[in-house]
C-alpha cells in the first residue's frame, strides 16, 4: 500500500495543508513579497463584509431548493426504470446521459435558455400565453435564482436516479410478491417496505449530494457569474472572486470556513442517522 499512499500524500493531503496554510497569511499575487502571517484577519474580512450573510443564505437555499426535487424526481424515475418495459435500457440512457456532461457546460446551456430576448423559455411560456413579454431571468435578483435552481434540479435528478436504481434492484422480488399476498397496495408497500429496505442508500447518497451541491459552483458561474448583486452568489462562486482577484488568503479562509460548515453538518448528520436507527432497532 506504500505507494499509493505516497501518491495519495503528495497530491491530495500536501496541497490540502499548503493550500490551507494561507488563509492565515497575507497571500496576494499583487505582492508576494509579504507573505506574512497575519492570523484570523482574512476570516474577520470574511465576517466583516455585508454580502457575507446573504451569501451564506444563498448557499443554504442553493442546496436546499436543489436536493428536494432531485430526491423526489430521482426516487420516481428510479422506480418506473425498475419496471419491465420496451427499450427500457434507451430510457435509462437518455436519463443518465446528463451526468456526463460538465456543470460548467450546462450552466451555459442554460443561461441561453433563459436569455430575456431569444431565449426558448420565454419563447414557450409566451406562445402558451403565460407572459406578454420576454422576462430578463438572469438580469433579475427575484428570477436569478431561480433560474439556476432548475438548471442545477435537471442535472443532478440523475444522480439520484443511478443510486436509487441501484439500491432498487437489490431488494428480493419476494418481498413485493409477499406483500401482494397480504393485500398491500402500491403506497403501503412503497413506505413499508422500499424505503426502509433502501434507506442506508438513501441517506448516503443525500449527505453526498450535500456536499457536492455546496462546493458547485459551475452552473451558477457559467450562468450569472454570482451576479445581479450578489443574489446567486454562493460561497464557492465568492470564493472563485477573490482568486480571480489574486487574494489566495481570503479565498483560502474561504475554502475552510466551506470545509467546516460540511464537517458539522456530516457529524449532525450521521448522529441524527444512528440514533434514528437505534431507535427504531
Amino acid at each position: 500500500m506504500l505507494p499509493a499512499a505516497i501518491f495519495v500524500g503528495v497530491f491530495i493531503y500536501y496541497p490540502m495543508l499548503a493550500g490551507s496554510q494561507m488563509a492565515f497569511r497575507h497571500w496576494n499575487l499583487s505582492n508576494l513579497t509579504d507573505t506574512s502571517w497575519i492570523g484570523l484577519q482574512n476570516f474577520a474580512t470574511i465576517f466583516a463584509d455585508p454580502s457575507f450573510g446573504v451569501i451564506l443564505g444563498n448557499s443554504v437555499l442553493w442546496v436546499v431548493a436543489s436536493i428536494v426535487p432531485q430526491l423526489v424526481i430521482g426516487f420516481a424515475l428510479a422506480l418506473w426504470l425498475r419496471r419491465r418495459f420496451r427499450f427500457r435500457g434507451l430510457y435509462q440512457a437518455l436519463i443518465f446521459f446528463p451526468w456526463a456532461i460538465s456543470g460548467f457546460l450546462i450552466g451555459i446551456l442554460f443561461r441561453w435558455m433563459f436569455n430575456g430576448e431569444f431565449g426558448v423559455v420565454n419563447d414557450l411560456l409566451m406562445k402558451t400565453g403565460l407572459i406578454d413579454q420576454g422576462i430578463p431571468w438572469l438580469a433579475q435578483p427575484d428570477t436569478a435564482m431561480f433560474a439556476v435552481i432548475i438548471a442545477n434540479i435537471w442535472y443532478g435528478v440523475t444522480f439520484f436516479a443511478i443510486m436509487i436504481l441501484a439500491a432498487l434492484q437489490s431488494v428480493p422480488d419476494e418481498l413485493f410478491e409477499a406483500a401482494a399476498l397480504d393485500g398491500a397496495g402500491k403506497v403501503r408497500t412503497l413506505f413499508q417496505i422500499t424505503i426502509p429496505y433502501i434507506s442506508t442508500t438513501l441517506a448516503l447518497t443525500v449527505l453526498l449530494r450535500v456536499i457536492w451541491i455546496f462546493n458547485f459552483p459551475d452552473i451558477i458561474w457559467a450562468m450569472t457569474g454570482g451576479g445581479p448583486a450578489n443574489q446567486t452568489h454562493i460561497i464557492t462562486t465568492w470564493m472563485i472572486t477573490f482568486t480571480q482577484k489574486g487574494d489566495y488568503g481570503v479565498a483560502s479562509a474561504l475554502g475552510l470556513i466551506v470545509v467546516g460548515l460540511l464537517l458539522v453538518f456530516s457529524a449532525f448528520y450521521l448522529m441524527a442517522l444512528r440514533g434514528k436507527k437505534e431507535a427504531s432497532s
